[in-house]
């Protein structure tokens, strides 16, 4: 596996092993992914839209900073689960925009088991804010993208070990947090 490095000239291009792809294969050979750690986290496809094209914006300034094959993927997720729960905290600590109903969708005609699941989606995602980023990134990338612990090591650049501690960490706090969020609701 090779290094993907891009290059800025008129036509963005990324080497790996001696193979060259443009920005657009890049993006198309891991928007969907992207796009989807986004909305796994936001709930709301207008802001994952809005992350899927930051992060790849944000990955076309790095210029010619190269990343192995095999980590650009996970390393793009990444940045999608941190651009998302940094747009949730802002929203949550701005006054003027609520966040409870721009993740909540409408459950208008809704089965109660479809309201239920909604609702608990929005508290785990109430309940990922209050993590630290680190602990958040863990999570996200277990629960939400299926990555093992030894894969999110290396994207994280901690021991394996560090990211059982972190995950096991977050899942206590969550169930914490869930619990008295839950109650609140009650």
């Amino acid at each position: 596996m090779g290094d993907y490095a891009i290059t800025l000239n008129n036509e963005p291009r990324i080497s790996q092993a001696g193979k060259t792809l443009t920005f657009d294969e890049l993006f198309n050979a891991h928007q969907e992914k992207v796009l989807r750690a986004a909305y796994r986290v936001t709930g709301n496809l207008h802001d994952s839209e809005d992350i899927l094209q930051s992060v790849f914006l944000r990955q076309l300034d790095r210029g010619d900073q190269a990343l192995s094959a095999e980590r650009t993927g996970a390393y793009l997720c990444k940045s999608a689960i941190n651009a998302s729960l940094d747009l949730l905290r802002s929203r949550r600590r701005a006054p003027s925009e609520l966040l409870n109903e721009e993740l909540l969708p409408s459950t208008h005609g809704a089965a109660d088991g479809d309201v239920r699941q909604a609702e608990q989606r929005l508290l785990l995602r109430t309940a990922l804010l209050d993590l630290d980023q680190r602990a958040a990134e863990v999570f996200a990338l277990r629960m939400f993208e299926n990555f093992s612990n030894s894969q999110i090591a290396v994207v994280l650049g901690i021991s394996a070990n560090g990211v059982a501690v972190a995950f096991h960490k977050a899942r206590a706090q969550l169930q914490h947090t869930l619990g008295e969020l839950e109650g609140d609701n009650r």
